[in-house]
């Protein structure tokens, strides 16, 4: 039986976690895709998939092979689109992710720029406050922010953002400036409970760390709606730089604390490795690297 096959029915199977669901994904039967991951499985001596009445599991030889499948079968792809020129032209899906607010702000008009420039691309970004899996969810590009440890991805730094905290100069002509992050104890808090689980806020680095227990006289569940309350004269709130920048700019708010903060969160995008990158995602590194580093720009 044709290896590739194979490999592609059992990753189908295995994305899915059901037989059905892959047969109608891949355009054929159940039976033939059952009979097709039976004949690997033989093939291999080895099980992979464990079937009950309600689900597909990956045995552990499964979780391995299921890595190893997905890189030939996206390396097969690969040299065939570079024989048919697809590493020439941009074109094909771009699947991106993003933070919500950093998405809506940059990464979205840059993907607009990019797809006027190029019509044979097409783009889906999700916009979410959560760190995926990008290999295993198929995704091409992500932008991220914060501490990059992980080796098995490429990364390009486009800056860094910092984390600070914000009021607009009417709050503080009315309730003080504080002089320490104690002092944060006798103000109003505007928190978004999607900006940390914790209420303890960290401050500065090194030997220098210390950290404040707040008690938010506002929770709210948007970002958005903790800095209006703060640029509305309310309260004082946490953000990252990038997410005030033009209220900063026109004065509506003003850094507070700036002294005890913590060091800036580096920007990048991230990407897997390849030995033959595409056109579309290469295209979109080179223009994406210099729009998104000049909006990090203070």
């Amino acid at each position: 039986m044709d290896r590739i096959l194979e490999m592609t029915t059992f990753v189908a199977v295995a994305e899915a976690q059901s037989f059905s669901a892959a047969a109608k994904k891949l355009g054929l039967s159940p039976p033939t895709v059952t009979r097709t991951v039976s004949a690997l499985e033989l093939r291999l001596g080895a099980r992979l998939l464990t079937r009950s009445t309600r689900n597909v599991r990956l045995t552990e030889a499964g979780s391995r092979f299921v890595d190893d499948a997905r890189r030939i079968l996206s390396e097969i792809s690969e040299a065939e689109q570079a024989a048919a020129g697809a590493h020439v032209v941009a074109r094909g899906a771009l699947r991106m992710t993003a933070p919500v607010l950093f998405g809506e702000m940059f990464v979205v008009p840059v993907l607009r720029e990019f797809l006027s420039a190029h019509p044979q691309v097409v783009a889906q970004v999700m916009l979410l406050d959560r760190v995926i899996n990008i290999v295993e969810e198929g995704v091409d590009i992500a932008l991220r922010i914060g501490r990059f440890d992980d080796s098995s991805l490429q990364s390009i730094e486009l800056g860094s953002v910092r984390r600070m905290l914000v009021a607009s100069p009417t709050y503080l002509a009315a309730h003080g400036t504080p002089q320490s992050p104690d002092d944060l104890h006798a103000h109003r808090i505007a928190m978004s409970v999607g900006q940390s689980a914790s209420h303890d806020w960290r401050f500065g680095d090194g030997a220098a760390r210390s950290s404040v227990r707040v008690a938010p006289t506002l929770s709210v569940s948007t970002l958005r709606a903790a800095i209006d309350s703060a640029r509305a004269g309310w309260a004082i709130t946490r953000v990252l730089s990038y997410q005030v920048r033009d209220a900063l700019r026109e004065g509506q708010l003003q850094g507070v604390l700036e002294a005890f903060e913590p060091a800036p969160l580096p920007v990048c995008l991230v990407f897997p490795p390849s030995r033959r990158p595409s056109a579309k995602l290469m295209a979109f590194i080179d223009l994406a690297s210099e729009r998104l580093a000049a909006a990090l720009v203070p």
